[in-house]
């Protein structure tokens, strides 16, 4: 009987050695090595290869059709079938059939109910004190909301698919997507969800390209029911990342899985992410989760005395004062509330407005006040050393050329304010500088963290501030 593995490593050999004259050893690694020889069936001429993922396979026949032929034809025959069966951590997942001229075959290995467990169990990463139980339904999230239990009770529907949110720091977008998840996983068990931050996974492809395992892990992705993305402007720098997570998005999209993304902008503010992938993420539904009014607030707070159990020890006359005052973020309502109790039992102290007073003058300083072009530059100005002068000057400093850039960015972020207005104000400069700078700085504050943290800061100075 023949020993057809060696007649597949004879052909992998020519492959491998094609590659590496041409200067691909990389396309090798990446592409070739990770097949494994199934079998060949002389009688119908028929060569099965297994492949991790079914994107593999799509590439292999985009790209290395004629490659293959070279190295199979002469040693299988030229009436040789190519077949691929895909692969998930050892287990038959999807068998697709392929050669050029032939057509598809579906092969699906059928399981009896003894065999319910096809894939691997994980760890969804939801926090599932972040559920709709305590996500506070009110005028500004309420369109959010509701979509977002649409979306969690009725997980293999494809409206508002993907589902793209976004909103400032602080508004609830993260508790809103984890509810989706935990909902979703309370009423469907076996469903595969998983939340993950951009950043954890830009890590884990990193990670993956380190260790010469990217198609296991684009592998893992393609079989979940439910993607949860959260940060996804993180990625507006990292091309690599926005490629990969392209063909996961693709798959999962073609399959009619779920998928939820949120940002701190909307798509069409995501300078820096590729075009194929915005188009993508404005295909669903799009939501922006607005920053919550005095009611919602007064309401949010309501809630989470309830369930700290503090009823009867912060007065109604604190909450009115903390709803009007404090409503830029339901984060800070939250920390206000802990930092209170820890101001009263540290000062053995009742909790009353004056009390609440100098703790929201500590912790967050706060303005109805609409962000004017003047507040920006003040603000700047104060954290980063230079002068309004020089902001409206000539100077090419690099402290001063970055100051400057943070006042455009932030001043077309935060107004209304058209950019060429903003250049005219700022030494009379034309719109097409307003506009590179804006673009500039928003690449800048995702890949350096100090400069993103210190614009984070300038930011929440500009929203909180009182009109002195």
């Amino acid at each position: 009987m023949a020993d057809y593995k060696k007649y597949w490593d004879k052909a992998l050999l020519y492959i491998k050695q094609t590659l590496e004259n041409n200067g691909a050893q990389n396309e090798f690694n990446d592409w070739f090595s990770p097949i494994v020889f199934e079998s060949f069936d002389p009688a119908t001429h028929r060569l099965l290869l297994q492949v991790p993922s079914s994107s593999h396979s799509e590439h292999l026949e985009k790209n290395h059709v004629k490659l293959l032929g070279q190295a199979l034809i002469p040693i299988f025959g030229k009436d040789m079938r190519l077949a691929y069966r895909v692969t998930i951590d050892g287990q038959n997942n999807q068998n697709v059939v392929q050669e050029q001229g032939q057509e598809m075959v579906n092969e699906r290995k059928h399981r009896t109910p003894q065999q319910p467990n096809a894939l691997p169990e994980f760890d969804p990463q939801l926090d599932r004190t972040l559920n709709f139980r305590n996500y506070i339904e009110g005028e500004t999230n309420k369109l959010s909301r509701s979509v977002g239990i649409n979306i969690a009770e009725h997980p293999r529907s494809t409206t508002f698919n993907p589902m793209f949110t976004y909103g400032a720091s602080g508004v609830g977008k993260t508790h809103l997507i984890n509810a989706i998840g935990v909902r979703a996983k309370e009423l469907y068990p076996q469903l595969r969800v998983l939340y993950v931050s951009a950043r954890i996974f830009q890590q884990q492809y990193t990670t993956a390209v380190q260790n010469n395992t990217v198609n296991n892990f684009i592998a893992f992705y393609q079989t979940l029911d439910m993607l949860i993305v959260d940060d996804i402007q993180e990625w507006v720098t990292s091309a690599k990342t926005q490629q990969t997570f392209f063909h996961i998005f693709d798959y999962l999209f073609r399959q009619q899985k779920r998928i939820i993304l949120v940002s701190d902008r909307s798509p069409s503010q995501l300078s820096g992410m590729h075009e194929r992938l915005i188009t993508r993420f404005a295909c669903g539904v799009t939501i922006e989760v607005e920053r919550p009014n005095t009611q919602l607030c007064h309401d949010i707070l309501k809630s989470k005395i309830r369930r700290d159990g503090l009823e009867g020890v912060i007065p109604d006359t604190v909450v009115d004062y903390l709803a009007k005052t404090v409503h830029a973020s339901v984060r800070d309502l939250q920390g206000i509330i802990n930092t209170l109790m820890v101001y009263s039992i540290n000062d053995n102290t009742e909790i009353n407005v004056k009390l609440a007073e100098k703790i929201v003058r500590r912790v967050v300083r706060v303005s109805d006040e609409p962000v004017t072009l003047d507040g920006v530059v003040d603000i700047v100005c104060e954290n980063m050393n230079v002068t309004p002068q020089d902001i409206n000057g000539k100077s090419r400093k690099k402290d001063i050329v970055m100051a400057r850039q943070i006042v455009m960015y932030l001043t077309q972020k935060l107004t209304s304010l058209p950019a060429s207005r903003i250049g005219r104000l700022i030494g009379g400069r034309d719109h097409s500088t307003v506009i590179h700078a804006c673009k500039k700085m928003a690449k800048v504050v995702t890949a350096d963290r100090e400069v993103g943290e210190k614009v984070k800061e300038i930011e929440r100075l500009l929203r909180e501030r009182k009109k002195e």
